[in-house]
């Protein structure tokens, strides 16, 4: 049972004043994660501490932690219709719900991800001699969009989404070279062998994945969202989008590694490609 369903199921139980509670978060789920504990009480017509004595008899620790559990519940999954999008929604209404699921997946990632394994993703990415980025499926996509931002800089990259190919490519690795595995379940039996090949070139091989996950089994560095989005019943979704924000992480510290001389160089290379876009101006003009 998620928090929303619990907090539901436990509604004849709870105090008057923790009812008011209840009332505005099952009214408005997708606003309370964004929330202060002030502006809660304040539109519930409680006490802060009852804000929190709610909190904890629905098991949790406090606002803070409520929140978190209820980002996890908003983004369980998203099918071929957000699952919080009702038949008769307007265009308004439903695109609000589906903004609000991705910003709490993106909270919930951003309170989950794991600094120190950015730091040494980074430290990795900045003494890599060659990077491969490699997806299948639908992970396939952020791998493409990383090699594409990569391409900018002065390290060699390639990208893969082709099982024969990434096998190729992996057992040209050496020691020097870092090898990026995508894959949100990390279930996917076609990446867990490449990854387990890249190791046994010595490369090193960091999972963008999930945490315990059979692909995380053979990374040396795991770099996971924490989405709990079930791809096997729903379209990948708010997994690929904090896959992304992650993607950048990791770019802007190997920007920031790299020093002033090297971002002066990007643009640098930024403006070699002006000429090749219509002017915004006249664009406008016409």
């Amino acid at each position: 049972m998620n928090i929303l369903d619990h907090v539901s199921a436990t509604l004849a139980e709870l105090s008057k004043s923790e009812r008011k509670v209840a009332e505005v978060i099952l009214r408005e789920p997708e606003t309370t994660i964004h929330r202060s504990i002030a502006v809660m009480a304040k539109l519930a017509d409680v006490s802060e501490p009852t804000v929190n004595r709610f909190c904890r008899r629905l098991g949790s620790k406090g606002f803070p932690d409520f929140k978190l559990q209820l980002a996890q519940a908003l983004v369980a999954g998203t099918p071929y219709l957000n699952r919080h999008v009702q038949q008769n929604d307007t265009v308004a209404e439903y695109t609000d719900k589906i903004f609000e699921s991705t910003q709490a997946a993106l909270e919930l990632a951003r309170n989950k991800v794991n600094l120190e394994v950015v730091e040494a993703a980074v430290a990795k990415i900045v003494s890599a001699h060659k990077i491969l980025f490699l997806g299948l499926g639908a992970s396939a996509s952020v791998a493409h969009d990383a090699h594409n931002k990569f391409l900018r800089f002065d390290v060699p990259v390639l990208f893969s989404d082709d099982i024969l190919t990434q096998k190729m490519m992996v057992m040209n690795c050496t020691r020097a070279d870092l090898i990026i595995c995508v894959s949100h379940t990390g279930r996917t039996k076609a990446i867990c062998e490449i990854a387990d090949l890249a190791r046994e070139t010595g490369a090193t091989v960091l999972g963008l994945t999930a945490d315990q996950s059979p692909l995380a089994q053979h990374c040396d560095l795991v770099l996971a969202t924490h989405v709990p989005e079930d791809t096997d019943v729903y379209m990948p979704m708010v997994s690929r989008i904090a896959q992304l924000v992650l993607i950048d992480a990791l770019i802007t510290g190997f920007t920031l590694q790299r020093g002033p001389a090297f971002q002066a160089k990007l643009r640098d290379i930024k403006e070699s490609l002006v000429g090749s876009r219509f002017d915004a101006k006249q664009q406008n003009s016409n």
